[in-house]
């Protein structure tokens, strides 16, 4: 069955209109959606600690960040964009005490909602608009006069119009002019979760380091194996962005065409996809969601150091001394 989608002549921003919007915290999606709906016309109030770098960003745009209860206050709808790990208590002390019977709850990601570490009382909207990109996307796109294509999932329809105000947010920050695709919270979370683990994050490191182990232990340079391992994935990231895989092997040597159809499904066999399938059994079941909140809340002590392992890798050293060469690339240390 296809997905909805939704343009603008579907979500207007009338809804929103003469409405406060409140955006609780300052970061990658928070700046994005306060700026462009500010564009909008749209009354918007920021959220952000004093004296933090967020803070100082937002005072910096424009605005008049403020705490949480004073941001909520009037507020149509209340856009919670801090990270997942800390929601939950954010939500608990800060934002349960001052929400308001008829308020509209938005939401970036559904892990918090979906895996009930937040629970909304029944007379309050619950809805999402996820951007399918990072939050200087989503703003450098809506001051192009585009926009990022968006999710949008309703929860909890409390006043009868959930999906028109969160139809109205996503127009609001450009979502509307690409396209806003119709997905529920479990969906959205799930997906995106394994997404992150098995491939776009988690696969794709760990492909990346063992080619580039595999070829320094085998007597190899390891600058010309981060070149083959590291660099060049975005080369063919960016083909594949563009025009999928056909494109991609389309623009490729034939001899490297002939090696991906023969030799990629042998890295990945039955084995891997029967792993990705126990990752997404621990994902469905709430698994991964109480050991990284768990993870979190004793001290991110295994984060820190698997973290500080790969940081401190050849890989990784080698890769900030290569990088120093390439002045294009605009390399981000940190």
């Amino acid at each position: 069955m296809a997905a909805k989608i939704y343009y603008e002549k579907d979500a207007p921003i009338g809804p929103l209109k003469g409405k406060k919007v409140a955006v609780i915290g300052y970061g990658s999606q928070g700046h994005a959606h306060s700026l462009n709906l500010r564009d909008r016309g749209i009354d918007v109030a920021v959220a952000e600690l004093k004296g933090t770098d967020n803070y100082k960003l937002a005072v910096k745009h424009g605005f008049k960040p403020t705490d949480i209860k004073t941001a909520m206050n009037r507020a149509t709808l209340v856009i919670v964009t801090v990270p997942d790990q800390i929601q939950g208590k954010v939500y608990k002390d800060e934002i349960a005490p001052n929400l308001v019977a008829g308020q509209t709850l938005g939401f970036c990601h559904g892990f918090n909602i979906h895996f009930k570490y937040i629970v909304p009382p029944k007379d309050v909207n619950v809805v999402m608009i996820a951007p399918k990109g990072p939050g200087h996307l989503v703003r450098s796109e809506f001051e192009k006069g585009g926009g990022v294509p968006n999710l949008i999932a309703i929860q909890q329809d409390a006043t009868g119009n959930a999906r028109d105000i969160a139809l109205a947010w996503g127009c609001g920050i450009g979502g509307a002019r690409a396209g806003i695709i119709e997905t529920t919270f479990k969906e959205e979370t799930e997906t995106d979760l394994f997404g992150e683990q098995c491939v776009l994050c988690g696969g794709l490191t760990s492909l990346i380091k063992a080619g580039f182990e595999t070829l320094v232990e085998a007597g190899y340079q390891p600058e010309i194996a981060y070149f083959e391992c590291m660099h060049e994935v975005k080369l063919i990231v960016d083909l594949m962005y563009q025009g999928g895989l056909s494109y991609m092997r389309y623009s490729i040597s034939d001899t490297a065409e002939y090696g991906d159809l023969t030799r990629g499904p042998r890295i990945i066999d039955d084995r891997t996809r029967a792993e990705m399938k126990k990752i997404l059994s621990e994902i469905t079941s709430g698994q991964f969601a109480k050991e990284w909140v768990n993870e979190y809340q004793t001290g991110l002590k295994k984060f820190k150091q698997l973290y500080e392992k790969d940081y401190n890798s050849q890989l990784e050293t080698i890769g900030r001394e290569l990088r120093k060469m390439m002045m294009w690339i605009g390399a981000k240390e940190v």
